[in-house]
């Protein structure tokens, strides 16, 4: 087993071009502070898998919009199309119809590691010993680095620089008997997050992680079988939910049907949160069939439980925010409405005016009804904060804009003061600001009359068996151990 090398010191962190040339290094996002991780679809034994596969990356654009790459097996060679860019801009019928066969894999990316270039856009195909193979893989793995290096030290030569790529060389580098064997020794040597779809000439593999940290899960669709990072994708394509990929579980599906091995035993449970708060749509069933909508309606119930205050109207931050907001509303009995109209047609790139628009960057995507809103107290529902700029820009323009009396912001989440390393790119432990500021001092930098979260208590309350999840981002009490301890190392490189 491939032994962790000890990291350097903080205080020699690579500098920001060295970190870039490594893959360790993201651009830093223009608007969102939370940006979503990857999302995976498999289909085995369908005469459309490709197109299926189209449709199910197409229900999980919101889990990336880097780029998206879909690769297909006839039963005697596979085929790969990829791209950077969107789901239906990138897959055509004519680059459809290039990917034949009754097996298929796609994945869509953000670059939670490893820079935002074509090179990086999955599924990963590879020749080696045995045949061919294609790899999806939704997490991060927190030992990348060290694990690349070793695998360097042993001759392997990477074409990308994302961490997904080490999976594969591990697989290749292993001595097991066969390749069962090659992806159990792989998966067992790797420390992270991981959903993991592998597709051959003649079967497809899925992989989940002994923690479980991403949902994952199992569907039948006309005979065939169905793998998905959430279940909303069984609902666009007819598909019919079985069960969730165990944490620790291998699962092949082949000609003789289902085989279940199990990887780890006794290991502790460890699902996003954050799933449920944000990531997640809410149609969705995830970590054992638990509705995100209803999930966050009762999030917001909670909150209005533990910080009511008088006010005229309901308003939620769209889209993540609608639940929570309905929930306040049942419990406080203040009126819902839709006081910020959101705009969905934004591409991932737009010009600004080159003369100043106040809020610009908002304002693009939030516009505030005015006749609703004017001279009103709301209550302002939204599901996190994480630098404060949007908050404070949202809070001005419902002021401004909308003519707002007085603005209440609630969160339906505990304060977030830590970064995830498990396949979110979210901002360092620097820039959030609720990891040096108290909840007034917020309050006043984003100029709402009042601020209010939902308590770690309460939020632990609300979801089954509270022990089973990751709550790292609210508690910084991380269920997965990084190599030599150094936090801080962490972040930065996964930055």
């Amino acid at each position: 087993m491939l032994k962790y090398r000890k990291p350097k010191k903080a205080k020699n962190i690579p500098s920001f071009k060295q970190r870039q040339a490594l893959g360790i290094c993201n651009k830093k996002p223009l608007i969102h502070d939370i940006h979503e991780e990857c999302g995976l679809f498999g289909v085995y034994g369908h005469p459309e898998a490709a197109n299926l596969t189209y449709l199910g990356l197409y229900s999980l654009q919101h889990r990336g919009q880097e780029g998206a790459g879909i690769c297909s097996s006839d039963g005697r060679q596979l085929f790969i199309e990829k791209s950077m860019g969107l789901v239906a801009d990138i897959f055509t019928e004519k680059r459809l119809r290039r990917l034949p066969g009754y097996i298929a894999i796609g994945h869509n990316r953000y670059s939670t590691a490893g820079t935002s270039l074509l090179k990086n856009v999955q599924p990963i195909v590879a020749n080696f010993a045995l045949g061919s193979l294609a790899i999806a893989h939704n997490g991060n793995l927190v030992d990348a680095m060290e694990l690349r290096a070793s695998l360097e030290s042993e001759g392997a030569i990477f074409q990308s620089t994302s961490d997904s790529e080490v999976i594969v060389h591990l697989i290749a580098h292993s001595k097991g008997s066969d390749f069962y064997e090659r992806v159990a020794h792989a998966v067992t040597q790797i420390n992270g997050s991981f959903s993991l779809l592998i597709l051959r000439e003649k079967e497809l593999i899925a992989v989940r992680d002994p923690y479980g940290v991403r949902p994952f899960s199992l569907g039948m669709k006309d005979g065939a079988y169905v793998l998905a990072s959430e279940t909303c994708v069984f609902d666009l394509i007819g598909a019919t939910y079985i069960r969730d990929i165990e944490p620790g579980e291998l699962l092949i599906i082949n000609e003789q049907g289902l085989e279940s091995l199990k990887l780890f035993n006794n290991h502790r449970r460890a699902f996003c949160i954050f799933e449920f708060i944000y990531f997640s749509r809410p149609d969705s069933n995830i970590f054992g069939g638990q509705n995100v909508n209803e999930m966050r309606k009762e999030f917001g119930r909670q909150l209005a439980r533990e910080s009511t205050i008088d006010a005229d109207l309901v308003i939620p931050v769209p889209d993540s925010g609608v639940p929570a907001a309905l929930g306040f509303s049942e419990v406080s009995n203040i009126p819902f409405d839709f006081g910020l109209i959101r705009n969905h047609y934004i591409g991932r790139t737009f010009i600004e005016p080159k003369h100043n628009i106040r809020h610009f960057g908002v304002k693009i995507k939030l516009n505030p009804v005015r006749k609703l809103l004017e001279g009103k107290r709301l209550i302002v529902i939204d599901d996190s904060i994480v630098r404060g700029t949007t908050s404070k820009k949202i809070v001005k323009m419902l002021k401004e804009g909308g003519g707002a009396k007085e603005i209440h912001l609630k969160i339906s989440s505990p304060p977030t003061i830590g970064p995830c390393f498990y396949g979110i790119d979210t901002p360092t432990r620097q820039e959030l600001i609720a990891s040096s500021h108290l909840t007034e001092e917020i309050r006043k930098y984003i100029t709402a009359d009042s601020l209010a979260y939902l308590s770690l208590e309460g939020l632990k309350n609300i979801v089954p068996n509270s022990h089973d999840y990751c709550t790292a981002c609210f508690d910084c009490n991380y269920p997965i151990s990084f190599p030599g301890e150094h936090l801080k190392q962490m972040e930065f490189l996964f930055r």
